[in-house]
């Protein structure tokens, strides 16, 4: 008996996997919109004054969030060519958003101080925040970038790098009123998408087992962030500024 072979079913097949993906990518768009809605978004809807370099990083994130959503409708709706032209372009945004997510590590604290708003011990403790969301998001969509040709591994690590940098969007959020809660709502994307290969594909991603214990050790700059040691090292990287 001949075997046929359907042109195109392999693409059809990773297409209907993909699906779930632009369901995740809405999640983490709720997250942040949800997070920042107060501390952020809704205070520009009430004329609170903002520096222009948070206006930059909340249109370039916000553009961040469009190009994830965009990205995963291509796939799922297996228009794959056009999503690897996408790419393209989204190396570069997000080289952007890497780039102005350190810039504003530093320059939000900056400002706060200068304004009195912050006492400088604030400060100190808060950059290793907004610091370990880019080495995360960086590492997590580098190796992306790396396994572009492998799409099983490749969407998953997009997935990672966009949970890494809903972090501070998490921690604005009402109802996080502890350490616990936090790291299970900024967990959730990524158990949720482990839940999802449990049930279709019998067994969990190792790619998600890496990044959630990468995502664990990332924690860890809260507590350091309180260390002496730690208030040395921000206090010499503020210092130029102040």
């Amino acid at each position: 008996m001949a075997t046929v072979i359907v042109e195109g079913a392999p693409t059809r097949a990773r297409a209907a996997r993909s699906k779930f993906y632009v369901g995740v990518a809405l999640l983490i768009t709720v997250i942040v919109f949800t997070g920042f809605s107060r501390s952020f978004y809704g205070t520009v809807v009430a004329g609170v004054a903002h520096p222009w370099i948070i206006h930059v990083h909340a249109a370039v994130y916000v553009g961040w969030l469009a190009l994830l959503i965009t990205q995963s409708v291509l796939a799922a709706r297996g228009q794959i060519a056009l999503h690897r032209r996408v790419g393209a372009f989204g190396i570069g945004y997000a080289v952007l958003v890497f780039v102005l997510g350190l810039i504003v590590s530093v320059a939000v604290p900056v400002i706060h101080v200068r304004a009195g708003d912050w006492p400088m011990a604030r400060a100190e403790q808060f950059l290793p925040v907004p610091l370990g969301d880019m080495v995360l998001f960086g590492g997590f969509f580098g190796a992306a970038i790396a396994y572009r040709r492998q799409p099983e591994i490749h969407k998953r690590l997009i997935l990672l790098a966009a949970v890494a940098i809903m972090f501070a969007a998490v921690g604005r959020l009402w109802f996080v009123d502890s350490i616990p809660v936090r790291l299970a709502v900024w967990y959730t994307p990524v158990l949720v998408a482990m839940a999802y290969d449990l049930f279709t594909r019998r067994r969990i991603h190792p790619v998600y087992w890496m990044g959630a214990a990468a995502m664990g050790v990332a924690f860890l700059r809260i507590p350091l962030g309180r260390t002496e040691w730690w208030h040395g090292v921000a206090r010499a990287v503020y210092a130029p500024f102040l």
